[in-house]
């Protein structure tokens, strides 16, 4: 029985035909790697008989109705597309520390993880997931909603959707601000989609022709009462669908692939129970041409739609009615044949997808495996690949290795002498037979251009606002990742089949490290391009008092053998740095070595951002390395800037002994070690008498009753520690999945409702409700301006019930809304002091935020 995943194109990257270069109706960094079963094929040939076209449109990874893509793809074969119009980045990891462009990294991963198992194709906008919005409003303004606006016309024209659903409602509701200013977009781009006066920029671009779709609807009923954003709006006529069919080639229903495919966002923990039986959906039509019955009701999904598409339609009957699952070789002469009759067709996203499915199908027919092999998985621009292409052809049928090409195809602007140089050493002719069943090799010395960008995810090569990332690339708008660095073609020819330039095709890989693991079997690694050496900062936000200087270290990697050069830091106007520069030479690869900087601070408050520089051999080199590794989604590179925060502030602490119980990942305890104190990491076996002793607070971190099991039977022995004058700092919990309802050693409850308890806006001015308590007195004076460049949010899931002896110290209003002053909760216990904190030090702390380390710093010294 085949299982979860249609092998949809193989191994193949970046798979083109004959002529054409697959178009984004089908991103190739999207297809999975891995064999085609016999059914797989058949599914993938059954859907070559329809044309139709769907694309969903929410807010982030998770909105998506898996179920309802799972039975459009892999039921009725229709190219299904989800735009996400971000990635997640302003979210929560609860896989481990990664927050924003990290995170956001993480979460396309998972989208394309998940699109790999329900059949459907992803896209982005450019807009920044900046963390949760309650009006659609304010989300536009953070947004360029113009811009993003943009994308979502343009993937609607790269795409062609013959019909549009969006997830959430245009009403707004209690919902998040990102979900309904989806929706609104959404119906603001059906119309312009297919106007040639809006957005002309895209129109002009190859592929991005106007398109105007038939239908758009709004999904506004799940199964089990589920209606996100209904908001009321419920206009036009509403129809239904049960989408609870079961798919025999998979041998799953919808429900039970949509739970596979949703159980990929791990690190939003989204595993579930697959679903079986009838599932009815509901569509409440917003614009377009009215329908009854069907959401596809009076659209020709048929080849019938292009002209003379009735032979084209002949031949995807017969491949389905005669394919034989013992010999699926024997498809590949009617497989040529509807290469043929794609390539008479004009070229737009349907026929480009198409072609790319039969070149796909025909490699799996043939049973033609190809890759690319490289003795390590990363390369310095300028060095030489060692390339060892490995081609088999599995059938019996006849196949010609006619030849290789390297590299992408040269840009705009070249002469033609070095256009034909470069084709000439980029096109080696192979012109080789192939034996069935036996491998052929052939091994290649390739120069990796000089100028091949650093591996760096598109949307982070540039510096963007809080609520877009930068693309200066048009052409990559939209699309989930970028091309392969240096792609590898391979062209083929099979014998009897040459006519009207048939017979040939061309299969698309990225050079792979490959080597084997003794627990985790074969590891294949795509090529990534690193610079000669990498940099960090051994600290990257250091605190400095004002006119102080301090050491700030950077590790330099050598990538490669005798790297050398100057480092310099780049500082900003008042922060002065000695040396100018520094020598290093590390003479064997992998090798390590630290220098330091003296760093002298203003003598007045001050946020810097300090960037460490090397220059090798004339070349300027400023990444760090950033490496995610997770087993459900592939490992990750990023190579942004090696940065320092540098903080010229006025800050003192009391408490130097603190005890950190780590919750769901945070980076509050390093950020305890910059303000001078020795962190002691317990667990809850460690809340005793005799390991508390000594310490002066205890704080506990983010969501740590949601995600340990081991402090409800140790928390007497934690209030005993503040009854006897001990302070304990908790920060946030949710109300979900709490492991205890005891938070505290008096009652206190967490509001329900999140989107209400919670202070979105960073800016939001802040009421200090008791302006002489300790917490904004010793040792430092906590004044309004403390509150100035607060990132992301104010705070989250604050408590709304708590026992009189709490004071809460702080109020915070979101726009339009009564202030809420759950966010800061002090009491007196016995003879010391417990606090509860709903504020987002996680994200203010690493972000420098110098007034969020004053105030945190007399929470940990209450009492002293």
């Amino acid at each position: 029985m085949t299982r979860r995943v249609s092998r949809h194109f193989y191994r193949g990257l970046w798979l083109s035909t004959v002529g054409a270069v697959v178009l984004a109706g089908r991103a190739s960094a999207q297809l999975p790697e891995g064999p085609a079963s016999s059914d797989a094929i058949l599914l993938d040939l059954q859907s070559l008989r329809t044309t139709a076209s769907v694309l969903y449109i929410a807010a982030h990874p998770d909105d998506e109705n898996t179920r309802l893509i799972a039975y459009f793809a892999r039921g009725r074969g229709y190219r299904t597309g989800y735009l996400s119009l971000t990635r997640g980045d302003g979210g929560q990891d609860l896989l481990g520390p990664e927050l924003g462009d990290e995170l956001g990294v993480i979460r396309t991963q998972e989208l394309l993880a998940a699109r790999r198992i329900d059949g459907g194709v992803q896209f982005f906008s450019r807009a920044r997931d900046f963390g949760f919005s309650k009006d659609y409003r304010s989300t536009l303004s953070k947004w360029d909603r113009n811009a993003v606006l943009s994308d979502v016309v343009r993937v609607i024209r790269t795409f062609q959707p013959d019909v549009i659903i969006t997830r959430f409602s245009t009403v707004p509701s209690t919902t998040h601000g990102h979900h309904t200013a989806s929706a609104v977009l959404a119906v603001e781009a059906f119309p312009l989609a297919g106007n040639p006066e809006a957005f002309p920029e895209s129109g002009q671009q190859p592929g991005l022709q106007p398109w105007q779709p038939r239908r758009l609807f709004w999904n506004s009923g799940q199964p089990g009462g589920r209606n996100p954003g209904a908001g009321g709006d419920m206009r036009g006529d509403t129809l239904r669908l049960d989408i609870g069919g079961y798919q025999p080639l998979m041998g799953e229903s919808y429900g039970e692939i949509a739970t596979l495919s949703r159980s990929m966002h791990k690190s939003q923990g989204m595993g579930g129970v697959g679903t079986r039986g009838s599932s009815v959906e509901s569509f409440t039509q917003l614009a377009g041409d009215p329908a009854k019955g069907d959401l596809f009701e009076g659209i020709d999904t048929t080849w019938n739609r292009y002209p003379g598409g009735a032979e084209t339609a002949r031949i995807a009957d017969a491949l389905v009615a005669d394919f034989k699952p013992s010999n699926p070789a024997a498809s590949v002469p009617a497989l040529f044949e509807m290469q043929t009759r794609l390539s008479r067709l004009a070229i737009d996203p349907v026929v480009a997808d198409r072609r790319a499915l039969v070149n796909g199908l025909l490699q799996a027919c043939l049973g033609l495996y190809v890759e690319a092999t490289v003795q390590q998985s990363e390369y310095v621009p300028g060095e030489t690949l060692k390339v060892r292409s490995t081609v088999i052809v599995r059938s019996g049928v006849p196949v010609h290795w006619d030849g290789i090409r390297f590299g992408h195809a040269p840009m705009a602007g070249v002469t033609p002498e070095n256009l034909r140089q470069t084709t000439a050493a980029n096109q080696p002719t192979v012109d080789l037979l192939l034996k069935a069943n036996v491998p052929a090799s052939r091994d290649s010395e390739v120069l990796l251009p000089v100028d091949t960008p650093l591996t760096q995810p598109y949307w982070l090569e540039k510096t963007g606002t809080a609520g877009m990332f930068r693309v200066d690339d048009p052409s990559l708008i939209g699309k989930p990742v970028g091309p392969p660095p240096f792609p590898v073609q391979y062209s083929f020819s099979v014998d009897g089949v040459q006519t009207d330039g048939s017979g040939r095709l061309t299969v698309t890989v990225q050079p792979e490290q490959v080597r084997g693991d003794p627990v985790r079997g074969e590891i294949r690694t795509p090529l990534a391009v690193i610079p000669p050496v990498s940099l960090a900062f051994v600290d990257d936000v250091i605190l400095f008092s004002h006119g102080a200087a301090h050491t700030a270290v950077v590790e330099i990697s050598a990538s490669r053998a005798g790297a050398s050069g100057l480092l310099r830091l780049k500082a900003p106007d008042g922060w002065s740095v000695e040396p100018a520069s520094q020598a290093f030479r590390l003479d064997a690869a992998g090798s390590r070595s630290r220098v330091s900087f003296n760093v002298t601070a203003p003598s007045f408050s001050s946020t810097a951002s300090i960037i460490a520089d090397a220059d090798v051999g004339g070349a300027h080199y400023s990444s760090r390395r950033i490496e995610i590794n997770y087993e459900h989604i592939p490992r990750q590179l990023l190579q942004p800037p090696a940065e320092l925060k540098a903080l010229s502030l006025d800050l003192a602490i009391l408490s130097k002994n603190v005890g950190y119980i780590p919750g769901a990942g945070d980076l509050v305890a390093e950020s305890l070690r910059r303000m001078g104190c020795h962190v002691t990491v317990l667990e809850g076996a460690d809340l005793t008498p005799e390991r508390l002793h000594g310490l002066d607070a205890v704080v506990i971190g983010i969501r740590a009753f949601n995600t340990r099991t081991d402090l409800t039977p140790h928390l007497p022995a934690l209030f005993a520690y503040v009854e006897a004058g001990g302070t304990v700092v908790e920060q946030y919990n949710t109300p979900n999945e709490l492991r205890t309802p005891t938070l505290a050693p008096y009652d206190l409850r967490l509001s329900r409702d999140l989107p209400s308890h919670r202070v979105t806006d960073e800016a939001s001015p802040v009421t200090l409700l008791v302006p002489n308590h300790p917490a904004f007195l010793v040792p430092n004076r906590i004044v309004p301006a403390d509150f100035d460049g607060w990132v992301q949010e104010r705070g989250l899931n604050f408590p709304d019930t708590w026992d009189s002896h709490f004071i809460p110290l702080l109020a915070f209003a979101d726009a339009g809304e009564e202030p809420k002053d759950g966010g800061l909760l002090v009491a007196r216990y016995g003879h010391g002091t417990y606090v509860y904190t709903s504020l987002s030090w996680f994200r203010e702390l690493p972000a420098g935020v110098p007034g969020a380390y004053r105030l945190f710093a007399n929470l940990v010294s209450l009492g002293k």
